[in-house]
């Protein structure tokens, strides 16, 4: 959806008049329930004029024009995008705009930026476009066999090319190339070879009205297409403060290599940010390159599913995925690159009773050690999903020690959205739901705080668990993708049994009538025929029918999700109320009443934000349940 559409002689005309950047900023209320910030505001009121000037001097007038179009799951907006046709084939085009008021830049490393007046780096603006193109068309099936429809520039209007020269020398391709103040000639020409002047105005809209109405699927799951990124890094798209991070580390390792330094490189973001994208294309690039680079995870079950669908290729790749207690007593600098993905999980100590006796005599703090092993050592956290005690892994905590061992640091913030719809309204019910962070709002009905762009996620509540499995088992039959049931760890979690028909899992999930088996335990003697080992609950078809908890759902992604609130957290006087007792989680109920709270909300948290697509909601208390369902109304 963009927020303003109009042919750019009519926009134009309102630039001209003092009222686009006015309507854009109220449409930024109304359509993202956010309103524009001052700079923002100001950049549309300098930036669009020219733009729009250019096309009609350019005989495009007629062309249509999409401003602040919001990129299919996900947050990030294009500035600009003209639909039109193309001049040769008569067919749609389209053309992705970057506007930047840039007056100078110069480069940082090869895709990132420094720019005067600007805190911080930036990704180069022709890259950006890049991503966004591809991204779009990555994420649009009728696009698949029309690579050639959509185009991308970035136009630094206020520049001398003189003045961004080396960023002017960046390679020139279909979907990312520069223009400054001093190509607009060139520019020209460049619009006018994939829009047609004399296009029909009639066909430039229902080229809008094509553009707007692609269906657009959610993201790849990333682990069905791990194995295809370790051999082929460009299966994911980097956008923005991804690909800041991504070169980030790459330029880091030059470092280490040519002056032997040390630099911690530290990624934080929410559900869905895109963290384990940046970790595998790092990996893979790493790898190809023979670079010495391994990725480690304190989660038996996203290792094992990371071995499985990313290394099943070769044993050699599969040897890649390591655990963090892997290194403990290791030598130093025995790796170029350690990847800790899911760096929240990272624990005080990293020995544990299959620890050898003089690597336990060797062993310090489980976070020095990852820091030591590598020259880079890069760590991908949400502070937000730390569910177990004595996990330790945060910004503060990582930071601290790395500056302790004489390490540069480097931290990215990644603010964008790929799962739950791309919705950041939703990431900010949850939290609300929730009371999670320092300064908690309360919460707030889901029809409230949802916007026009929300409907990529549906939200709901069950009144009973049949109700629940019956709304995913829908949701997957008719609009596909895989569906799943989670609970908070409330219920015992039994050994299969022996029966008549052989082995089997046992009911341990009771509400009322309904029944239904956790997840299956490890491989090894307690495995069950045709029922996946809990590594791969997740993602192995035969996963659903089963329940999962916090620790087989944690790391991982489906479509569909339905969600069991168990009595660990129940709603009392507007307030959550944890109750320890009710937790059947044996290392979570040794926490403190203060630390249990923090630990079941944290819970609560990831099994709310794994559906892509749907959630709905049901707890077996009844005042909680009504909570649940006015909050999702």
């Amino acid at each position: 959806m963009a927020l303003v559409r109009g042919t750019a002689t009519a926009l134009l005309g309102e630039a001209n008049a003092g009222q686009l950047h006015l309507r854009l900023r109220e449409q930024s209320g109304y359509v993202l329930g956010t309103r524009a910030g001052l700079g923002e505001v100001n950049s549309w009121r300098r930036s669009l004029p020219i733009l729009l000037r250019d096309l009609v001097d350019a005989e495009l007038g007629e062309v249509e024009v999409l401003l602040e179009h919001q990129l299919p799951h996900s947050k990030r907006r294009v500035d600009v995008v003209l639909c039109g046709t193309h001049p040769r084939t008569g067919e749609s085009s389209f053309v992705f705009v970057e506007l930047k008021q840039w007056s100078k830049a110069e480069l940082y490393l090869a895709e990132v930026v420094n720019v005067p007046g600007l805190p911080g780096h930036h990704l180069h603006p022709a890259e950006q476009v890049r991503g966004y193109c591809q991204y779009f068309t990555d994420h649009t099936p009728a696009l698949v066999d029309r690579p050639g429809a959509v185009h991308g520039l970035a136009y630094l209007h206020n520049a001398r090319r003189a003045d961004v020269a080396a960023l002017a020398q960046h390679p020139v391709s279909a979907h990312g190339r520069l223009f400054t103040m001093d190509d607009r000639a060139q520019l020209a020409d460049h619009l006018r070879a994939v829009l047609d002047v004399a296009a029909d105005p009639g066909a430039n809209r229902l080229a809008g009205d094509e553009f707007l109405g692609f269906v657009h699927r959610p993201t790849k799951p990333l682990l069905t297409h791990a194995a295809a990124e370790i051999q082929d890094r460009a299966q994911f798209v980097l956008l923005d403060d991804q690909k800041v991070a991504y070169e980030l580390v790459m330029q880091a390792v030059e470092r280490s290599r040519a002056a032997r330094t040390h630099t911690v490189v530290i990624v934080e973001g929410g559900p869905g940010s895109g963290k384990s994208v940046i970790a595998l294309s790092l990996l893979g690039a790493l790898a190809k390159r023979g670079v010495a680079v391994a990725h480690a995870t304190g989660s038996k079950s996203f290792t094992e599913t990371m071995r499985k669908y990313a290394g099943h290729r070769s044993t050699r790749t599969k040897g890649l995925f390591k655990y963090f207690n892997t290194y403990v007593g290791c030598e130093p600098r025995e790796l170029d690159v350690l990847i800790c993905d899911e760096a929240h999980r990272i624990r005080e100590k990293g020995v544990n009773q299959y620890t050898r006796k003089e690597q336990r005599e060797r062993a310090g703090r489980q976070v020095d050690e990852l820091i030591n092993v590598a020259a880079v050592p890069v760590f991908l956290l949400d502070e937000h999903q730390t569910v177990r005690p004595g996990e330790m892994g945060s910004l503060r905590e990582i930071t601290a020690a790395a500056e302790a061992l004489g390490c540069a640091v480097e931290v990215v913030r990644l603010k964008d959205q790929l799962r739950c719809g791309g919705s950041a309204s939703y990431d900010t019910w949850v939290a609300r739901l929730l009371g999670l962070g320092e300064n908690a709002e309360p919460p707030i009905a889901w029809s409230k705080i949802a916007g026009p762009l929300d409907d990529g996620i549906t939200l709901t509540s069950a009144a009973s668990p049949e109700a629940l499995e019956a709304w995913v088992l829908q949701q997957e039959a008719q609009h596909g993708g895989t569906a799943r049931l989670a609970a908070g760890f409330c219920w015992p979690w039994s050994n299969p049994k022996e029966g008549e028909n052989g082995r089997h899992l046992v009911d341990d999930v009771v509400i009322g009538d309904w029944k239904r088996p956790w997840n299956a335990k490890a491989e090894g003697s307690k495995a069950v025929p045709g029922v996946p080992s809990s590594a791969y609950w997740a993602t192995d078809e035969r996963g659903f029918g089963q329940v999962g908890c916090i620790y087989t759902a944690q790391g991982f992604e489906y479509d569909w999700s339905g969600v069991i609130f168990g009595t660990d957290l129940v709603r009392r006087d507007g307030r959550w109320k944890p109750d320890r007792t009710k937790s059947k989680d044996p290392a979570v109920r040794k926490a403190d009443e203060l630390y249990f709270s923090a630990l079941i909300k944290n819970t609560y948290k990831v099994l709310l934000t794994r559906g892509m697509r749907g959630t709905a909601v049901f707890s077996e208390d009844p005042e909680t349940q009504a909570f649940l369902k006015e909050m999702t109304s």
